[in-house]
């Protein structure tokens, strides 16, 4: 029982007070811990074990900062597809309580989700992100890549995004005020479930030929 995730589904879902009953120490060694799931390896191995041998299209999602969790949920359970949500656990995010949707908890270095899902996904999977090196690194293993805002990552316009994040970085550096994202407005959210929805079905259509 001494694992990370289930401490943390327990936390976030409680909705006015969660009492914890044991040792402290047994509590300290589920939350530091970073086996039997606080690497994510028994959550996101599961789903390729269920595949039986054949291609199994996952939505990867980079949960840290992703603002339409809610739209890839109801995309998922349309297509009945599985999710894996990846995070370093650093904002607390409560699980939809879907048998679908299984959450990865990784090492708490601000690269861990992002090292996590670049190890795990394969060509027929999508990852949702708004990481652009992530993103990069997505594309490398032959995935497909969405953005928040419904922007389609392709090893054609990636290259510009990489460096044009690098000329803002170093703006930043020069004390230049960068802006940041702007929120999300309907429109955005709708043009994202349509990339996703298309950026899906085209995983599932090459998962089925090979």
């Amino acid at each position: 029982m001494l694992q990370r995730t289930l401490v943390y589904t327990a936390v976030t879902r409680g909705k006015r007070l969660v009492v914890l009953v044991g040792q402290r120490k047994a509590l300290a060694i589920a939350v530091k811990g970073r086996g039997h799931g606080g690497d994510g390896q028994s959550c996101g191995n599961g789903y390729r074990a269920e595949a039986a041998g054949r291609s199994l299209t996952v939505i990867y999602v980079d949960c840290d900062a992703c603002p339409v969790r809610d739209e890839i949920y109801r995309v998922a359970a349309r297509l009945r597809l599985n999710v894996l949500v990846v995070s370093n656990g650093s904002r607390p995010i409560r699980p939809p309580g879907t048998s679908n949707v299984r959450m990865v908890l990784v090492g708490e270095s601000a690269d861990a989700a992002d090292d996590w899902i670049a190890e795990h996904i394969s060509a027929a999977d999508v990852c949702v992100t708004s990481d652009i090196p992530l993103a990069s690194r997505c594309l490398k293993k032959r995935a497909r890549v969405v953005s928040p805002t419904g922007k389609h990552w392709t090893p054609t316009n990636i290259g510009n995004a990489l460096a044009g994040r690098e000329i803002a970085r170093h703006l930043r550096e020069l004390g230049t005020n960068t802006r940041g994202p702007a929120p999300l407005t309907k429109r955005d959210r709708s043009r994202f479930v349509s990339a996703l929805d298309t950026a899906l079905r085209a995983a599932l259509r090459e998962a089925a030929r090979s």
